[in-house]
């Protein structure tokens, strides 16, 4: 015979593990439900953007690429695919999945999040630069349209992510690029690298290593049928012609060197005025951080006011602030002169 009080004990013991498990909001079963739709949203919205990337660089997309790029299986790819239909987000045609305007529009609210916090990561945080993009695709799914407009304000409202793709505005704009790739550069031309394709990981990685980085000048040595051999900083590099692919550049003026000096804040003489045109890659974590919070971002005009007796600080008229920067700091500000404009009836 079960003595009673063991007997309430464990009844007791039953009752607790049973709220735990089935209390309503906030039990196990909740939880894990919760986590089950959170993964299932992710997925979904991962392939919503799969389709909004294959439709912009004119790649078909289908379940197996679907599959393949969110590594799961075909038919659940395709149940992705048919969702997708049923909330009017795509369409099913004969050159694969397209995206529908309300598909589009919610595909651009996900690819603004992502390249909100890929630029938020690399300019406030030391995180490196190869895991920006996995970061950013784990934290995207959690940011709403307000909180992105909130973290772009934060950000200064930055155009462009930090491997050179547009950020698309709250309201869905992108600007339209049309620039060739490393690819299609003909032998003898010098040429800046505006935009790194960041997926495959191990490709990025490789760029990134051989010093092929935003901003980098590069002089095209020599084109074959399957590799362009490039000059970065007086080493050559050869690059296979899809890895080249990755790599979106803009033709330089003829007759500039790739190893050419790049003009910084370090340049100006005193009354002198910069543009700022961006901010090393060297120049990461704290020391970025405080640069961007001076206002030190692209479009900015900078005077040089006062040199001390050593060189070293230099004070700078930055937004109407005098601020004194050392000059491995000024060093790490990319500018361009800016001429004064004339004044009507000044000596000529």
């Amino acid at each position: 015979m079960v003595d009673p009080l063991t007997a309430l004990v464990l009844f007791g013991v039953l009752a607790v593990a049973t709220a735990l498990v089935f209390w309503p909001g906030r039990g196990v079963v909740a939880r894990l439900s919760r986590s089950a739709k959170s993964t299932e949203r992710i997925l979904l919205e991962d392939a919503l953007k799969h389709v909004y990337t294959c439709q912009a660089v004119g790649r078909v997309c289908d379940a197996g690429t679907i599959a393949d790029h969110l590594s799961i299986s075909h038919g659940r790819a395709e149940d992705l695919l048919e969702r997708l239909v049923e909330a009017d987000l795509a369409r099913l045609q004969a050159e694969g999945a397209r995206l529908t305007p309300g598909g589009r529009e919610s595909a651009l609210r996900l690819v603004r999040a992502h390249r909100l916090w890929e630029r938020y990561l690399a300019d406030r945080t030391g995180v490196p630069a190869a895991e920006w993009h996995d970061e950013a695709e784990r934290m995207e799914h959690d940011l709403s349209p307000e909180a992105a407009d909130e973290l772009s304000a934060r950000l200064g409202h930055p155009r462009w992510d930090p491997h050179g793709d547009a950020i698309p505005t709250a309201g869905g704009q992108l600007p339209r690029v049309d620039r060739p790739s490393l690819s299609d550069v003909e032998a003898g031309q010098t040429v800046e690298v505006v935009h790194l394709e960041d997926e495959p990981r191990e490709i990025y990685e490789a760029l990134i290593s051989d010093g092929i980085e935003l901003g980098a000048r590069l002089e095209v040595i020599e084109t074959a049928e399957d590799t362009v051999r490039v000059r970065v900083q007086d080493l050559d590099w050869t690059i296979e012609r899809p890895v080249a692919g990755n790599v979106t550049v803009r033709a330089l003026p003829p007759g500039t060197r790739a190893d050419g000096p790049v003009t910084t804040l370090l340049d100006l003489g005193a009354g002198e005025i910069g543009r700022v045109t961006g901010i090393s890659p060297a120049c990461q974590g704290s020391q970025r951080r405080r640069l961007l919070d001076l206002g030190v971002v692209r479009g900015t005009e900078i005077e040089a006011e006062l040199h001390s007796a050593l060189g070293d600080p230099v004070a700078y008229l930055i937004r109407g602030a005098l601020i004194a920067l050392r000059r491995e700091q000024a060093e790490w500000i990319r500018i361009e002169r800016v001429r004064r404009p004339t004044s009507i009836g000044s000596p000529s």
